[in-house]
């Protein structure tokens, strides 16, 4: 099929666009300008140059093409990590997850796309209430930490204008936090140096449950998208949702690091605020049951704990 990737640069782009190649894709990957197009062009893409804020651009690019698959990637994450000022940092982002979707969304109408599959995320936006493990079915937080607020809700108008697209299949991938290259929880990355220089403590209990999903997995499961599983929802992440108190240890000793320092949630909220001290304490994962029935998909790194060990470079 021809596939047009927007985001095809990013984190899970660099290993979604060789694996729809090898797959037998035909891939157009968007780029802003010229200085990344050789890379795509040597794994056998080719390349659309336009600004992904500019609606005429981005419509012109994607009529060109003609695409039978739209894939949403776009995201503007790589200096995230302030948890006071979240929705700050995810303007750009949240821009990505609104006017773009829409300006997509809208073009593969005008080229007779058949499938739109776009990056939500699976992990703080659930609602802190009831079991640890959510699916699809469950709500998202109706009262978000305050500094999530505008972050939340451009979540929740990507996933619900997935949900009102009738005229073409849209589904909306919830991927958990990312590890492995090119992430923030790589051998190299922000979060390993974090861990290494014991800068990144449990908070509080640690009863805070997130689910991961190593990049090459996420990747693979967005190739399997293309053609498996109804329009939707879905979850994207592995066998195993751990709270911080488990995985957070297993980290520090995978990378060979000393065991995390604990402390408390009022000393907690100084230094991440609010909403740090609830993905700390409070939120809930999600189960990969549907995403694994619909699309036949099963993550290599079945578990963080394999991952962690094996994964990271």
């Amino acid at each position: 099929m021809k596939v047009f990737v927007a985001g095809s640069t990013g984190a899970i782009g660099k290993i979604l666009v060789p694996q729809l190649v090898e797959n037998g894709h035909e891939v157009v990957a968007l780029v802003r300008d010229d200085r990344k197009a050789d890379a795509l062009l040597a794994v056998g893409a080719t390349v659309a140059v336009a600004d992904a804020l500019n609606k005429e651009e981005l419509t012109a690019v994607i009529r060109k093409a003609e695409p039978e698959v739209i894939i949403h990637q776009l995201t503007a994450l790589a200096h995230v990590g302030n948890f006071k000022k979240l929705d700050d940092e995810f303007v750009l982002t949240n821009r990505f997850r609104t006017e773009v979707t829409d300006t997509l969304l809208q073009a593969a109408r005008l080229t007779g796309t058949r499938r739109f599959i776009a990056q939500s995320f699976c992990g703080w936006p659930f609602a802190r209430e009831g079991g640890p493990v959510k699916t699809e079915q469950d709500r998202l937080d109706p009262t978000p930490p305050m500094s999530f607020c505008k972050t939340l809700a451009a979540i929740q108008y990507l996933e619900d204008t997935v949900r009102k697209t009738v005229d073409l299949q849209a589904l909306a991938l919830r991927y958990g936090f990312f590890y492995g290259p090119s992430t923030g929880i790589a051998k190299d990355g922000p979060v390993i140096k974090l861990v290494r220089k014991r800068m990144l403590p449990i908070v509080g209990d640690g009863a805070g449950i997130w689910s991961f999903i190593h990049i090459g997995d996420a990747a693979r499961a967005t190739v399997a998208a293309i053609s498996g599983g109804n329009p939707g929802i879905y979850n994207i992440v592995d066998d195993e949702p751990a709270p911080v108190a488990t995985w957070l240890p297993a980290l520090a000793r995978a990378v060979g690091a000393k065991p995390p320092y604990r402390v408390p949630i009022w000393l907690g909220k100084l230094a991440i605020g609010e909403g740090g001290v609830s993905m700390m304490t409070q939120i809930r994962g999600g189960s990969n049951a549907k995403a694994k029935h619909e699309f036949g998909w099963e993550p290599t790194y079945q578990t963080w704990r394999r991952g962690f060990v094996e994964g990271l470079g």
